[in-house]
């Protein structure tokens, strides 16, 4: 019977590499406030989450699964329900050379297994989860994300590096970590095409499946070193094109957590530059001449997952383009209630009027920077256009502190947390060692699922 191989023997594997470079990697003090304004993100989504339809499953799932207790049994299944709640409502984080959502994977990871742990400690936790998912997905390359959901495939790693940076794990169990989250690495598109809700259990995996993996590496449970390039590995079967290029960071390169955008409409993010093109139209339509047609110009990606004249749900109009758009330009706002029945059946018949294209100038500048150009053409024969290369919240645009402040005491208040700002100044306090809040009461299951 042969040897299995040790982890600690194989000092050159992609993991071996990564997971000491991400903790080699200097954190300052505005690397720790940035966090905490991505945390608090991601906290009031969770907390947002669970007033919806998708939440009030979950919770009644959750409290299924517990024999009626209100609350998760274990810290794997809270940080699965954490996750999946987090990206219930379409406006959490976004790394764009990636395609990864990292708050909904690496947060949910975090406040399950430190609840009442040292803030900075937590934070510096994040930061190398953000890392950890967004190279291996800047590394998979663009074939991988027209099957795989890349959330949900490279999300583990994330999950993973967070857990083991919280647990203080040495070099071989880190490896080991990242090894066994890497085979737990799925989620594919196939739930666009019926509006299925797949996509909230995606990101609830990846946070469980990272965490599981780090909990049992801290037990001596072994992972394959070389999960990512081997020939039996990640990359070998989920990936035509993938570029470990992409993969170790240089020495000059900001933490991944920078270059995440914070999302400012509850919609996919591959319709917000059309919706940032679509909000400036509006503004300037002259009063009294209808809109005859308009043209929405971007990459294939946007297409692939958004090319959508009908939304019969609410889910399936914020991967719509056309309803996105749509909507800007008749309301001059995206709201949560703008994809509620009434305004769908608002907003239908400009959709059908609302064509979308791939031109080479937003193709080519893709996934670097996601562009978008409408053309609105009005019936005088007019016309009026906007073009965007980035979008608001992209870090070439990004939202200011209080903007980031602002958009999560709405979460919070949507979520119907009973004290939104002690838990907004709580999170922000947490680069001064402040705890980690425990979010786990709120997880009880009511019965508009919510406290």
């Amino acid at each position: 019977m042969n040897q299995m191989p040790s982890p600690v023997e194989l000092t050159t594997s992609l993991t071996t590499q990564l997971s000491a470079a991400i903790m080699a990697r200097p954190v300052s003090n505005d690397d720790l406030t940035a966090a905490a304004l991505f945390t608090l993100d991601a906290v009031a989504n969770i907390v947002a989450g669970r007033n919806s339809v998708q939440g009030r499953k979950l919770l009644a799932w959750q409290n299924s699964m517990s024999n009626g207790a209100g609350h998760p049994v274990d810290r794997a299944r809270l940080s699965f329900l954490y996750g999946s709640l987090c990206h219930i409502l379409e406006v959490d984080d976004l790394h764009r050379a990636s395609v990864v959502h990292p708050g909904c994977i690496v947060v949910p990871a975090v406040f399950a297994m430190g609840a009442g742990s040292n803030g900075k400690a937590a934070l510096t936790a994040i930061l190398r989860g953000f890392e950890a998912c967004c190279r291996v997905g800047m590394s998979v390359g663009p074939e991988h994300y027209k099957i795989w959901h890349n959330t949900a495939t490279c999300g583990p790693f994330g999950s993973a590096m967070a857990v083991a940076s919280l647990l203080e794990l040495d070099a071989a169990a880190c490896v080991n970590a990242l090894g066994n989250a890497g085979s737990q690495s799925a989620g594919l598109w196939q739930f666009l095409d019926t509006g299925a809700e797949t996509k909230h259990l995606h990101a609830g995996r990846g946070a469980e499946a990272g965490l599981v993996a780090a909990t049992l590496a801290e037990h001596g449970f072994t992972g394959a070193p070389e999960i990512l390039e081997g020939e039996r590995g990640f990359y070998r079967a989920t990936c035509p094109n993938p570029d470990e290029t992409l993969l170790l960071p240089a020495d000059s390169d900001p933490w991944q957590l920078h270059q995440t955008s914070i999302k400012p409409w509850p919609s996919c993010r591959h319709t917000h530059p059309a919706i940032e093109c679509g909000l400036t139209l509006h503004r300037q339509l002259p009063d009294g001449i209808p809109i005859r047609a308009v043209r929405v110009f971007a990459y294939q990606a946007a297409l692939d997952l958004c090319d959508r004249v009908e939304a019969d749900t609410a889910y399936a109009g914020k991967f719509s383009l056309q309803h996105c758009v749509a909507t800007a330009l008749l309301e001059g706002a995206v709201l949560f209630e703008n994809f509620e029945a009434e305004a769908r059946g608002e907003a239908r018949d400009l959709r059908s009027r609302t064509t979308v294209s791939v031109v080479d100038q937003f193709q080519s500048a893709y996934p670097r920077h996601w562009g978008s150009r409408i053309e609105v053409e009005l019936e005088d024969g007019s016309m009026i256009s906007h073009e965007v290369t980035d979008a608001r919240g992209d870090p070439e645009l990004p939202l200011s502190h209080n903007d980031m402040v602002a958009k999560a005491r709405g979460l919070l208040v949507h979520g119907r947390h009973p004290d939104p700002d002690d838990l907004i100044d709580c999170i922000l306090a947490m680069p001064q060692s402040a705890d980690v809040p425990d979010l786990s009461g709120l997880m009880a299951d009511r019965q508009n699922g919510t406290q």
